[in-house]
Formats: C-alpha cells, structure tokens, sequence
C-alpha cells in the first residue's frame, strides 16, 4: 500500500487574479478538469488511497467539492489552516496528526505532469535503503530539473542538497561554510517531494508559519535531502494566468 500523500491547496492563489476573486486556485479549471482533481486522480491512478488536503482561501467551497464528489472513491483528509495560512512548511507540521505513514508524498496543487509517481516513490525507497547506515539518515526526496528560473537548489555531485541561491541578486543561503555556488549543480524545484516521518520532531521548534525551503536549506548538513531528475519529465507550473491560458491553448 502507498503511504500517505498531501496537496498543497491552501495558497491565496495571488497569481491567478481575478479567477481566485471567487474560488481557490485548487478549483481552476484547466481543459474543464479543477486542478485539485487532476492530482487526487493521479495520486488514485498511482496506488495513493489516503490523501490529506490542505485549506485555506475559499476552504468550504474545497470541503465541498470533495464531498460532492464523495472523496474520489479514497479516504480523503482535510488539514484545517482557515484560522491562519502557515506556508509550506508549516502546512506540513499542522498536517503531522493526519500523515500516519513513515513517510509521505508532498504534491503542490498547480503542478501538472507526466511523472511516473511509482517510480519516484521507488526512487524515494532506493535512497532510504542506501543511507540505512549513514551518519546523515535521508530526510526528504525532492523532484527537480533543468530549467530556466532565478531561484535554484544547490547540490553537490551526489545530488545531496547544500543549498540555494537567486542568481539574479547573487544571494546564497548554506549551512556549509564558504559554499561556491559555481562548483554546485543548480536544479529547479518541481513542487513535488517524498518526505521522511522524521521531520516532524525537527519541526517542533519551527513556527506555526515557515516554508520547506527554509527548512530544507537549514537541516541539509545533518541530513540527505536528495534530488531526483527523470529524464524526459514533462512538468508545467500553472499557478500564474499566462501559463494557464497557454495550457489551455
């Protein structure tokens, strides 16, 4: 049986003006099909059968979809942040009491693919077997690629993450001291990522509100957060309106 997988649906859905005027962007249709359902049927194609879903902006019109839809035929789980949005990372660490597996899929609702999700779940599995002994046990699998953005994940020549940085304004963020950028191979998140139980006792001294990037880029010295690329990966990030429409095309 699959573990458990998360949605990120709790966004404002800034870029998607004005349709998120109205609904969540978790709601948008994309070729008449709401993003939300996209992933949960691909999450259900893929052996996923409990799915926890995070809500934030418009949140009873997303408890409502489900419910119409009688939770896809799965058992679908609503992570409550109506009383404050608390990014991804802490959407994570509020969603811990619902993810009861030991390790978990994480899947941002605008992302559209053609990923073979088994596969990256296997990918996460291979990795976990292979740091069995390791002083730095496996954190996280994250799903990247090459291409063209401002904003990278650095890693070092095992696909370890040991970084990030924005190369349009040269910042660099590293536990690891004097870390050269240019020697590092830099790799776009692609929203998508398996992720180990045993973030959650590290998170407890987070805040209700921090992002994933932060938690990652803080802890990649003391644990392996990996990066994954599939070759021949079709991946599309619909969060803003101009990729929408041309999705739609």
């Amino acid at each position: 049986m699959k573990p458990y997988a998360l949605i990120f649906a709790a966004g404002l859905g800034t870029r998607l003006k004005p349709l998120t005027d109205t609904m969540p962007k978790a709601l948008v249709p994309v070729g008449s099909v709401p993003l939300l359902e996209r992933v949960i049927l691909r999450l259900k194609e893929s052996g996923y059968r409990h799915i926890v879903i995070n809500v934030h902006h418009f949140a009873e019109q997303i408890i409502d979809f489900i419910e119409q839809n009688d939770s896809f035929g799965i058992s679908v789980a609503i992570s409550d942040e109506r009383d404050l949005l608390r990014e991804t990372g802490g959407g994570i660490k509020h969603a811990a009491h619902l993810l009861k597996s030991d390790h978990f899929l994480v899947h941002n609702v605008d992302i559209i693919s053609d990923l073979d999700i088994p596969l990256f779940e296997e990918k996460y599995l291979e990795a976990e077997r292979e740091l069995l002994s390791s002083e730095r046990p496996l954190l996280a699998t994250i799903l990247v690629s090459v291409r063209k953005t401002q904003r990278f994940f650095l890693f070092d020549n095992y696909n370890h993450l040991v970084g990030w940085t924005n190369i349009a304004t040269g910042e660099v963020r590293s536990p690891f001291p004097g870390l050269d950028p240019g020697k590092c191979r830099k790799l776009a998140f692609a929203g998508i990522h398996n992720i180990s139980e045993r973030v959650f006792p590290l998170m407890e001294r987070w805040p209700e509100r921090f992002s994933i990037v932060d938690f990652y880029i803080e802890n990649c010295d003391k644990y392996i957060i990996k990066g994954i690329e599939i070759p021949g990966l079709t991946i599309r990030d619909v969060g803003k309106i101009a990729d929408l429409k041309q999705f739609n095309c």
